[in-house]
C-alpha cells in the first residue's frame, strides 16, 4: 500500500509543478522538467530540515561532532531519504523481489519502521545475505495503522518464516517503530519463537516529532502516550540490543532509544534513515547476530 501512496504522491507533484512551470509561468518543457525535479527535491529537503531543527531543539546531551562530520551526517541523511522515498520504497517489488527463504536453523527477520515498507532494508538485506544469512522481510499494512495490529502481522510472519525454513526461532532486527512492534508482538504472543532482538533507532520512550505524524501508530509513539505507558512495565526476556543514534533526527530526545533491558550500543554521527545504509550499523548488527546465534 505504501508503494502506491508514494507513487500517487509523486504523480501529484509532477502534475502540480508541471502545471506551474508550463502554464502558470509559461516556461519551456525543459525548464518545466527542471522545476518538477527541483520542486520534488526541495519538498524532501524541507522535510529533512524540519526534522533536524526539531532534533536540535529536543536534543539529548551527547558529545559534540566535528563540523565536517555533522555536515556529512546531514547530507547523507537527506540523500538516503530522497532515494528511499523517490525510488526504493515506491518500487520495492522491483528492488527487493520475494524473500529467498531456504532451510536453516536461525533466520533473520527484518521489521521496518514508521511510514516505510520492506524496501527500506534493500542495502542491509543484501549485505546480510552475502554473509550467508537467510533473511526474511515483511511490509506492515496499512502504513498508518495500529502498532498492536502490526504486532499481529509480525506474529503471523514469524510463524510463516519458521514453517518455510524449518527453524524453531528467528532473530529480529527492527528499525525505528519496528522495535516497538517487535516488543508488542513478544508481549502479546510470547517470545518462544524469538532468539534475540536488535533495534536500530527505536523510540522506546516515544519521540517529540510524533505529533507531526499521521495515523494511530504516530499517536501511540507520542511521549507519555497511554500505549507507551502500558508497554513500559512489560520487559523484554530475550537477548536485546538497542543500537542508538545519539544525533537522531526523528527520535528526540535521542536518549528515548535507551531501554532498561537492552544492551546500549551508541552509533554517533549517523541519521535516522541513514543508519540502515551505514557500515557501522551493519557491523554492530553482524556482531550481535553472531553472538545470539552462538
Amino acid at each position: 500500500m505504501l508503494s502506491r501512496v508514494l507513487l500517487w504522491w509523486m504523480l501529484t507533484e509532477v502534475v502540480l509543478f508541471g502545471a506551474l512551470g508550463r502554464f502558470g509561468l509559461g516556461w519551456s518543457w525543459g525548464a518545466t522538467v527542471g522545476l518538477v525535479l527541483g520542486g520534488m527535491l526541495a519538498v524532501r529537503v524541507l522535510m529533512m530540515a524540519i526534522t533536524w531543527f526539531m532534533a536540535w531543539r529536543w536534543a539529548s546531551p551527547a558529545p559534540a561532532l566535528p563540523a565536517g562530520r555533522s555536515v556529512g551526517m546531514v547530507l547523507r541523511e537527506v540523500w538516503v531519504f530522497v532515494v528511499a522515498y523517490l525510488a526504493i520504497q515506491p518500487l520495492q517489488r522491483w528492488w527487493m523481489g520475494p524473500d529467498r527463504l531456504r532451510p536453516c536453523s536461525l533466520p533473520v527477520l527484518l521489521v521496518h519502521g514508521y511510514a516505510c515498507n520492506r524496501g527500506i532494508w534493500w542495502w542491509m538485506r543484501r549485505q546480510l545475505e552475502a554473509d550467508g544469512q537467510v533473511v526474511a522481510t515483511l511490509s506492515l499494512e496499512p502504513p498508518w495503522g495500529d502498532i498492536d495490529d502490526f504486532a499481529a502481522q509480525l506474529h503471523e510472519r514469524i510463524d510463516a518464516v519458521c514453517a518455510a525454513t524449518g527453524a524453531p526461532r528467528v532473530l529480529l532486527v527492527a528499525h525505528s517503530m519496528g522495535g516497538l512492534v517487535s516488543r508488542a508482538c513478544m508481549a502479546r504472543y510470547g517470545a518462544t519463537r524469538v532468539a534475540g532482538l536488535i533495534t536500530i533507532a527505536t523510540p522506546h520512550g516515544g519521540t517529540a516529532i510524533a505529533p507531526l505524524g499521521l495515523g494511530r501508530c504516530a499517536r501511540q509513539m507520542r511521549r507519555g502516550s497511554p500505549w507507551l505507558q502500558a508497554q513500559a512495565p512489560l520487559g523484554v526476556t530475550v537477548p536485546f540490543v538497542s543500537i542508538r543514534t545519539p544525533q537522531d533526527n526523528f527520535v528526540m530526545p535521542q536518549d528515548t532509544q535507551r531501554h532498561p533491558d537492552a544492551l546500549d550500543e551508541p552509533l554517533p554521527g549517523v541519521g535516522h534513515m541513514a543508519a540502515l545504509f551505514d557500515p557501522g550499523a551493519l557491523a554492530l548488527v553482524r556482531r550481535h547476530l553472531a553472538r545470539f546465534a552462538a
